[in-house]
């Protein structure tokens, strides 16, 4: 999925779009941290 996110990102030439790409990766990031937490 991160991988994902970033390549929308990179491909994203509109500024509303990056700031939405920085929150998906963010989301990411809280939910690896969960998963982490839950081994």
């Amino acid at each position: 999925m991160h991988r994902e996110v970033n390549t929308l990102g990179t491909k994203a030439a509109d500024a509303a779009i990056a700031v939405e790409v920085v929150a998906m990766k963010a989301e990411l990031e809280k939910m690896r941290e969960q998963l982490q937490n839950v081994e």
